[in-house]
């Protein structure tokens, strides 16, 4: 479940690197273009709109539990029939004005609270993973590009190293072998540490092909230190394909962050976790189908939006660099 991306993708998203002639990309497509080609694209809005409201959501879980009347962690045992082993009181799981997801069968909490509070999780860990995996990723893959020779050899090699393991096996073994204290810490560096080769080498290729530019020579020739030839030439123009790479890997540790928990291996509960609930629901599908549809479907648009937006930036910064 650790997002690869692959070589046509990074073609595709590689709008800001320098031109064949050598000299440096041309600048990007001004920001109101962009913004136009965006809001013409439905699908890209529509998108964009769905993790914005989910990114609300989140950030306002304290206030919007309030409203709702009942926190993630309460049981309304008034909500579930304890004759019938628990199922929820009332149409499509205990959907109503009291509980507006419905409740959880056997013990009764709000599952839009879950809901909102799960989605505070999954955000934070997808996100802090992301950031690290990609503040790593172009780091050792701008060293490794750049110095070549030793460096590169040992870079490559532990990127190889890790790469080459079942990450989803180890992230399991790993996480089962760690306590249970900082749990969402815990994960977002474990999907960090298999996460990283995969930017790295994408940025290690550009920076390789980057640095025997002529604007590179140049720079060099001019007394341009090492760190100033990789962080003001070469970086800026893996911008775009920085940007595309970020975008789409967030929907993986979305995901990845869902199935570690799904397998017990993720957040702890009684934590909301969307996987968690997912994993929950499975023995009760058949009587409550709605406890099993509603963390499903938000798991599904979100994981689908980031996924479709991403696609749709490398797009227009593609037409855009043209």
């Amino acid at each position: 479940m650790t997002f690869t991306p692959t070589e046509l993708e990074v073609e595709g998203a590689a709008g800001g690197e320098a031109g064949r002639d050598g000299a440096p990309a041309a600048p990007p497509a001004s920001g109101r273009r962009l913004a136009r080609a965006f809001l013409r694209d439905r699908a890209a809005v529509a998108c964009g709109v769905y993790i914005l409201l989910i990114i609300l959501m989140a950030v306002a879980a304290p206030l919007l539990v309030k409203i709702s009347g009942y926190g993630p962690l309460e049981f309304d045992q008034d909500a579930v029939d304890p004759n019938l082993g628990g199922i929820p009181l009332g149409a499509a799981g205990g959907m109503g004005a009291d509980h507006w997801f419905g409740v959880e069968p056997g013990n009764g909490r709000d599952l839009f609270a879950r809901i909102v509070y799960g989605a505070r999780v999954s955000m934070l860990i997808a996100i802090s993973a992301t950031l690290l995996t990609t503040f790593l990723g172009v780091v050792f893959g701008l060293i490794a590009g750049y110095f070549g020779g030793r460096v590169d050899m040992v870079i490559s090699r532990v990127m190889e190293f890790l790469m080459a393991f079942p990450a989803l096996i180890f992230m399991i073994a790993v996480l089962s072998a760690l306590p249970a204290e900082n749990r969402q810490f815990l994960l977002v560096l474990v999907i960090s540490f298999f996460g990283w080769p995969y930017l790295a080498r994408i940025v290690r290729g550009q920076t390789m092909s980057l640095k025997e530019r002529e604007f590179v020579e140049a720079a060099k020739a001019s007394g341009a230190t090492s760190a100033q030839i990789i962080f003001k030439e070469i970086l800026p123009n893996l911008a775009s394909t920085i940007i595309v790479m970020t975008t789409l890997a967030v929907p993986g540790y979305v995901g990845t962050e869902a199935g570690l928990s799904f397998l017990g291996v993720g957040v702890v509960p009684p934590t909301p976790s969307w996987g968690q609930m997912i994993a929950s629901s499975v023995p009760w599908y058949a009587v409550d189908p709605a406890y099993f549809l509603i963390p499903g479907a938000f798991l599904f648009l979100l994981v689908l939006s980031f996924t479709v937006l991403g696609d749709r930036i490398r797009r227009l910064l593609g037409e855009g660099m043209a």
